[in-house]
């Protein structure tokens, strides 16, 4: 069975954007966060194949090439991932080096009106992708749209259910883990889409996330 934690997130964010008196620049078409490398995780990848699975063949292999393109091209920039996928023991200079690299790269996922083939099947950092960024000082917008929108503190409550949907994201990589042939939590985006032994097929069984680390470097990267 999918997982939940994506149900709830979704239905988190839209709490958040109706308490925000609408104020998130979000709608549909709006494309600007869907181009730009960014590190999802292996619960993301789990929910991507899961979609992918669910596509016409001629739409899910459209999608695998493009995926595939951007994968040859990570490989030729960063040798290393030619060895290990995964990006966990990276340090954050040399993962921003190769997201500033590929800024203008689109995710493969991503069509030409602007919407998204696997829009059901989202990772989490896509669900929660427009919510102003909070330090407790300042807040600040999530992307270069936000820059020219009124900005408003979300309230403590919905922070706190942040807290705790990112904790049951935690949980259930930690479970993916354990499995045969995982040997990380997070790999970019391009990855995601490949059914690669290396990675690691998840299957569709999960317990009932998307690390904080990603999720908010991918907002900062956004901006």
């Amino acid at each position: 069975m999918p997982s939940t934690l994506f149900e709830k997130t979704a239905r988190w964010f839209e709490r958040v954007h109706a308490s925000l008196l609408e104020s998130l620049p979000c709608t549909k078409g709006c494309s600007g966060c869907c181009v730009g490398l960014f590190p999802v995780t292996i619960l993301d990848r789990q929910e991507i194949q899961r979609g992918l699975r669910r596509l016409s063949d001629e739409q899910r292999k459209r999608i695998e090439q493009t995926a595939a393109e951007q994968v040859t091209a990570l490989t030729a920039a960063a040798p290393r991932l030619s060895t290990n996928r995964f990006i966990g023991q990276w340090t954050d200079e040399d993962i921003d080096r190769v997201i500033e690299r590929f800024e203008t790269s689109p995710c493969p996922a991503l069509e030409p009106d602007g919407t998204c083939s696997l829009y059901e099947f989202r990772p989490l950092v896509c669900r929660s992708m427009g919510v102003p960024q909070d330090d407790g000082v300042h807040v600040s917008g999530a992307c270069a749209v936000q820059t020219a929108v009124p900005l408003i503190r979300l309230s403590k409550i919905f922070r706190e259910e942040e807290n705790h949907l990112a904790g049951m994201e935690a949980e259930e990589i930690e479970a993916l883990r354990h499995r045969p042939g995982i040997e990380g939590e997070e790999l970019f985006l391009p990855y995601a889409f490949i059914q690669d032994p290396e990675v690691g097929e998840l299957g569709s069984g999960s317990s009932s996330g998307e690390s904080t680390t990603a999720a908010e470097r991918h907002a900062h990267n956004a901006r």
